[in-house]
């Protein structure tokens, strides 16, 4: 029973409070993905082209000059070097404990926690997060302590949902995050591969261990003309999930192209990335677009968007090769 629920109410709304280094993005190192990316072309890749998914793959792969020839889609593994972390409180909880055997002082790659999942929909917005203060206290000063003491941006419940929250604050054109939640891919419609993981994955990119993820295929998916002025993007993967099944996106990463992904919103390309692991798929992803760039400068992001403008046709979209013939450089179209 929730007593003097107007002065719970009146503690629990309040802005999202980043205990971490930053509370949105850097710039993404943009210099650094294409030296990788040149040397992975140059040597195992035989200047072959390449689609946006192989690109981003590619441009963190931990040691490219420890390997020998180049992977094979659904048996070779790849050794990543991911370049953000975001957990969500319930599985934060055992990620951090592991976390911290590591005895680091900090975590390798920015890393954030976002208390949404211990707050159960019941009586209201302030009702049940003032309900999640009593029954997960603990959960949550445990929490906020360890980003406190690891340099990890910490949410607090009421702040809002973490595949929103990842969206608006720290998703970045052609980078790559691990996130401990089913609906991580959703930073795919701002050009990021945001792939969901366990814990224990979390961890090996937190203590800066290379993370393994077996070669995957890139299914691409091309978009032409725009929608019906009656459809809406849920429309584009609803009729995808019809063809695919709940089975046949796994083990592939889902690439969208063609002039029809001019004609969609980031937010609605997010929603699309989002739903992707309904068929099955490791995580989907878009070419970086102009609407891209608009949704950036109005989450206070301009600075990326300038960035990534400038790498647009040579890292943040696939070859123009691919693009001209994409049944050849698809494993499926």
């Amino acid at each position: 029973m929730i007593r003097n629920q107007q002065a719970l109410r009146n503690v629990v709304r309040r802005y999202a409070t980043a205990t971490g280094p930053q509370a949105r993005a850097s710039v993404p190192n943009y210099e650094l993905f294409n030296q990788r990316l040149t040397k992975a072309r140059s040597t195992i890749l035989e200047n072959k082209p390449l689609t946006l998914a192989q690109k981003i793959l590619y441009a963190h792969l931990h040691d490219v000059s420890s390997m020998t020839s180049a992977p094979v889609p659904g048996e070779s593994y790849l050794k990543l070097s991911p370049d953000r972390v975001a957990m969500q409180d319930a599985s934060a909880q055992m990620a951090i404990l592991q976390f911290m055997l590591s005895g680091m002082k900090q975590t390798a790659v920015p890393t954030s926690i976002h208390c949404d999942h211990l707050v159960e929909a019941y009586e209201g917005a302030d009702l049940d997060v003032a309900r999640s203060w009593q029954t997960s206290r603990e959960i949550y000063e445990f929490l906020q302590a360890a980003s406190q003491r690891y340099g990890i941006a910490f949410w607090r419940p009421g702040s809002g949902i973490i595949h929103q929250l990842v969206l608006e604050n720290y998703a970045a054109p052609g980078t790559l995050m691990l996130g401990t939640d089913s609906h991580t891919p959703n930073a795919g419609g701002l050009g990021m591969l945001a792939i969901g993981v366990g814990g224990a994955d979390a961890v090996d990119a937190m203590a800066d261990i290379p993370w393994e993820l077996k070669a995957p295929r890139v299914l691409g998916v091309q978009l032409r003309g725009k929608l019906h002025e009656w459809g809406n993007p849920k429309d584009v993967i609803l009729a995808l999930a019809g063809k695919l099944t709940v089975r046949g996106g796994t083990g592939s990463i889902i690439e969208y192209f063609g002039d029809g992904v001019n004609s969609l919103s980031c937010t609605g390309m997010a929603t699309i990335c989002n739903m992707g692991a309904e068929v099955g798929a490791t995580t989907s992803v878009f070419p970086y677009t102009p609407s891209m760039a608009r949704y950036l400068a109005a989450t206070q992001r301009a600075a990326i968007a300038t960035a990534a403008d400038a790498q647009q046709a040579s890292y943040l979209s696939a070859d123009a090769q691919v693009a001209a013939d994409p049944a050849k450089y698809y494993d499926e179209v």
